[in-house]
């Protein structure tokens, strides 16, 4: 276990679930891989160390084989859909996206096809049928539509709301966006997952959902990861689960 005592506030928490005899439920996304890295080593390394299942959102358009060799022996893995090309086509002055409207409808949804039967045929046996739109951003009218191609679920960030299809979102990243890029301090990190679990002990069954970028990973980063699994993983109060258990 991590002596340090900025971790404090999420031992405290868990002592409280474990006390009321609760268990929190938590998944685990990693977005944007495309090809093996040693980045990716490292962090299907810390998976198999603590037995924590992991759900990889992977852009369809360039990725291929050598991926889905690396990761044909990784049990705890699944495969899921991550946009097609991970490219932004809003306005500059615009909060990045590619599954908006700024393109016709028929094209976006032509490529979230694609996209779809790509990953499952590299994946046979661990594809899950999730849509993890690029930069969490998707137009609610593509929505509806996803069912068709064969999407269960989109996961994108924040609180689930009312959707045409089942949500199973993150909650918790890790990374700071603006400024210097890298890992966000811990304490600011474990601040917003004891929010997340205060929200849940309150009656919201939405499992926690921790979202990681292996391929910009600071050292705050790694750190992150390894002492979250290392103080949660066979925790009384905490189940990590693959994400197709809340897929309904």
């Amino acid at each position: 276990m991590s002596d340090r005592t900025e971790w404090q506030p999420l031992r405290d928490e868990l002592q409280r679930w474990s006390a009321a005899g609760r268990q929190a439920k938590f998944w685990f996304r990693d977005d944007d891989a495309i090809e093996p890295t040693p980045a990716l080593d490292r962090l299907l390394s810390l998976s198999d160390r603590f037995d924590v299942p992991m759900t990889l959102a992977i852009i369809p358009g360039p990725t291929g084989e050598q991926l889905a060799e690396r990761l044909a022996s990784e049990g705890r893995v699944t495969a899921t859909v991550h946009g097609w090309t991970h490219q932004n086509y809003a306005p500059d002055d615009t909060k990045k996206q590619e599954l908006g409207l700024h393109r016709p409808q028929a094209i976006v949804l032509d490529e979230l096809h694609r996209g779809f039967d790509k990953i499952k045929a590299l994946y046979p046996h661990q594809f899950v049928p999730l849509l993890v739109p690029p930069w969490n951003r998707i137009d609610d009218a593509l929505l509806p539509h996803l069912a068709p191609f064969g999407y269960r679920a989109v996961s994108v960030f924040g609180l689930a709301k009312q959707a045409p299809i089942g949500l199973v979102n993150t909650h918790i990243d890790i990374m700071s966006w603006h400024g210097v890029r890298g890992g966000l301090p811990h304490a600011e990190i474990l601040g917003r997952l004891v929010e997340e679990l205060q929200n849940r002990f309150g009656g919201n069954d939405e499992p926690i959902g921790v979202m990681t970028h292996h391929l910009v990973h600071d050292d705050l980063a790694w750190d992150f990861v390894e002492t979250l699994f290392e103080e949660t993983a066979g925790h009384a109060a905490i189940e990590w689960r693959p994400v197709d258990n809340f897929m309904h």
